[in-house]
């Protein structure tokens, strides 16, 4: 071949690749976005670079402005620009793009150089920008709408990276550089399920974007490529080394001196590490009911609770929920240890003889998932799972002196937790119905079923109230006299056929007494007598008006609280109607719900419903104040700092054997409801020791401590005084003194038979 005509054709490859290469390249560009012949994948569509917002995680928020913890797949809150610190800007663009200011999403330098680099096989960093990597985490290019090509060996990657400067150019052209800073710190996974800057900072440090320095920056922004191998907390050695390259990265761009450089890399990590847990934190009870009505909520109206960003509102004030929290570890505390002292080393499931039940924790193992995997497994009768149940193990445990680690078996670890006392709190306001404080047991990492809605108890003498409200309400006065005597209920066709209710002491003292003062004693037999007056049916029918859902049966025994069982919501929230005039309001948790921009989507009001007349719901507060005010009133052990200049009006309860403790407790600006009692009914106090088990010993003062923490700080809106009377006079007088003295006999009254179907 001439010289001549080899210079020909080296001239006509010249032109073919430079004819290539303008038209080419623009039409691979046009073909991948357009995704021509769907052998590219799709690419977002402009609505979507519009909003090209992360998941997010949605967040309660207290009604004082604290976060109470946040719904979530991926743990991420987004920051602004304006909230991240300087030195973590310049630590990022030093590590990860240092020309992001000059380019246009696409740096042609850095991306010769990282060409260079794969061909020579010499790593001389990445060609990817802060926009490429953010397009590449908002829309996961690498991943999601992948078309045929993308099986081709190499050509998948290729496709990828032209994906990236798209959607990198366009994300310029749609947003500031410092908003795609933002939105890039809040797209990256740092670890520990930490994802974005926000989390990652609390999360490490305990601080906000906007307070991190230097060293905390470097080691953020170091693990930002390998979150494992650069994790601090759990690589401590190898996060130290990154952290040391990243403030290299300071150095050698003159944003800071040598001096600084050489005092933080021997500077320690610093880290005031705390991962973000659905167990810590305050209102944990009340954050998993709340979930569970969220989830149903985000379903009827089109949202997704874990990645949406919602903001929900709640009623709780976190400072009255710290209050209440308290108030129950202090007082629990302290029950846990006498019920100890109590029981020593004997068991406390008991049955009604006062004997330890026998297979009580064997029947008790077959409940747990636990137990129900290994059946499925290996067969409930094969010694497989025995062996497992019985085998020890290490384990951290939970005791009111913190956490313990141990040696248990499964059966010994539930032996060791059915000893542990239960105990559920919730607060309201009466006549907002907003919930102020919510506590569903004594410790929610260890202790998960909530004892303020879900979980359900006889009320025992807490019912009475009810029956007097339908007394009152039907013309009887809290003056009428009656006399502590024995009242037999007749039963025909039953076994026995006569009912005779005991009082708690197993005594009659034959004393007459107003109704006032029987309900204030709790006297059983005055009770049951009024019953009698009112009939069992319309108890049932005044306990829905004042809001109890749960099921009550119209016996006789229900003017004890034996008809049914019911939550502290409901009868907080039946409380609530004496002080609301005869107005029933239901207690509820969310004011309102917005969009992650703050919109609202919802907002919530409580169902008020007309239940008694006000003179009845004033009466009412007059009976329930007895318990305080009259000679041998059960919540007369109340402290003398909540009763001066102030009325407090409440009912202690106590079910048979001291199986349940009780106390509901109503001033002019709160309602608050206390129950406390074991897992399960047969863990209680011996017979012989009831009184420990009384609500007063063991409900009551949960709440008298919660309220003298509310009242003590001053930043809080509830103070001491009087309920307010009705608008009208009164039709009746409340100086018993004014009327004389009426004296009755015991008598037995027939009730008609009751068919099964007709009990509810």
């Amino acid at each position: 071949m001439s010289k001549n005509r080899a210079i020909k054709i080296i001239i006509v490859i010249v032109w073919l690749l430079f004819v290539l290469g303008v038209v080419g390249i623009p039409g691979l560009f046009s073909m991948v976005k357009n995704n021509a012949f769907g052998w590219f994948g799709g690419l977002p569509s402009l609505r979507a670079l519009e909003r090209p917002d992360p998941d997010l995680s949605s967040e309660l928020i207290s009604a004082d402005g604290e976060s109470l913890g946040k719904y979530y797949r991926k743990n991420r809150t987004p920051v602004t620009y304006e909230e991240l610190s300087p030195q973590l800007v310049n630590t990022l663009l030093v590590t990860e793009d240092i020309r992001f200011k000059k380019h246009a999403g696409i740096d042609l330098k850095g991306l010769i150089r990282a060409i260079a680099g794969k061909l020579t096989f010499q790593f001389r960093g990445g060609g990817s920008t802060i926009t490429m990597q953010l397009a590449e985490n908002l829309f996961r290019t690498s991943t999601e709408n992948q078309g045929s090509l993308y099986d081709i060996r190499g050509v998948g990657q290729l496709i990828t990276k032209l994906k990236e400067w798209i959607i990198a150019v366009q994300l310029e052209e749609s947003y500031t550089k410092e908003e795609i800073l933002a939105m890039y710190l809040n797209t990256v996974e740092f670890g520990s399920n930490s994802y974005g800057i926000k989390v990652a900072a609390k999360t490490f440090f305990n601080k906000l974007p906007s307070q991190l320095d230097y060293q905390e920056s470097a080691s953020l922004i170091g693990s930002i490529n390998a979150p494992t191998r650069w994790n601090p907390v759990f690589n401590p050695d190898n996060a130290k080394r990154k952290r040391t390259e990243v403030l290299h990265n300071l150095l050698k761009y003159s944003v800071i001196d040598r001096e600084l450089f050489d005092s933080l890399k021997n500077q320690p990590l610093a880290l005031n590490y705390k991962v973000e847990s659905h167990n810590e934190g305050l209102a944990t009870y009340f954050r998993s009911v709340v979930r569970d009505f969220l989830l149903k909520w985000s379903k009827e109206n089109g949202h997704d609770l874990y990645e949406d960003g919602l903001k929900i509102y709640t009623t709780i004030d976190s400072r009255m929920q710290q209050y209440a929290e308290e108030a129950m570890s202090e007082h629990m505390d302290t029950l846990q240890q006498i019920f100890e002292t109590h029981w020593g080393d004997d068991n406390p499931w008991i049955g009604g003889d006062g004997n330890e039940l026998e297979g009580f924790i064997e029947d008790e193992i077959k409940k747990t998932p636990h137990y129900k995997a290994l059946a499925r497994n290996f067969g409930k009768d094969s010694d497989s799972v025995a062996a497992i149940l019985n085998r020890p193990k290490k384990m951290t445990v939970f005791s009111w002196d913190g956490e313990k680690d141990t040696t248990l078996s499964p059966m010994d670890s539930l032996r060791y937790y059915k000893r542990f006392l239960q105990a559920g709190f919730m607060a309201m306001e009466p006549k907002t119905g907003h919930i102020k404080a919510w506590v569903g047991g004594i410790n929610y990492r260890y202790f998960k079923y909530d004892h303020v809605m879900r979980g359900k108890r006889q009320p025992g003498s807490v019912i009475k109230p009810i029956v007097y409200t339908a007394a009152i309400d039907n013309g009887y006065s809290p003056c009428l006299t009656a006399a502590d005597v024995p009242f037999t209920f007749s039963r025909p066709g039953e076994n026995p056929p006569t009912w005779t209710p005991d009082n708690a002491s197993g005594k009659f003292s034959g004393e007459i007494m107003t109704i006032r003062r029987a309900m204030a004693r709790s006297i059983n037999s005055i009770t049951a007598w009024m019953m009698s007056k009112v009939r069992p049916r319309t108890v049932v029918d005044y306990a829905k008006r004042l809001g109890i859902k749960s099921p009550l049966a119209p016996v006789p025994a229900l003017c004890l609280g034996a008809g049914g069982d019911v939550s502290v919501y409901e009868l907080v929230g039946a409380y609530c109607t004496f002080i609301n005039k005869g107005s029933y309001t239901e207690p509820f948790f969310i004011s309102r719900i917005e969009d992650q921009n703050g919109n609202v989507i919802q907002q919530f009001v409580p169902e008020v419903k007309e239940a008694i007349n006000e003179e009845t719901a004033y009466l009412m507060l007059h009976m329930l104040k007895g318990t305080a005010e009259e000679p041998g009133g059960t919540a007369t052990p109340l402290d003398l700092r909540l009763r001066t200049n102030n009325e407090v009006a409440g009912k202690t309860g106590t079910t048979q054997n001291a199986s349940d403790g009780w106390f509901i407790g109503v001033t002019k600006d709160l309602a608050a409801g206390a129950w406390a009692g074991g897992d399960n009914r047969s863990i209680r106090f011996r017979n012989g020791y009831w009184a420990l088990g009384q609500g007063a010993r063991t409900a009551m003062p949960i709440w008298e401590k919660f309220m003298l923490k509310v009242y003590d700080d001053q930043t809080l809106p509830y103070s001491k005084g009087k309920f307010d009377p009705p608008l009208k006079p009164l039709s009746v007088e409340l100086d018993c003194s004014l009327y004389g003295e009426t004296q009755f006999e015991s008598d037995t009254v027939d009730f008609e038979v009751i068919e099964e179907e007709d009990i509810f």
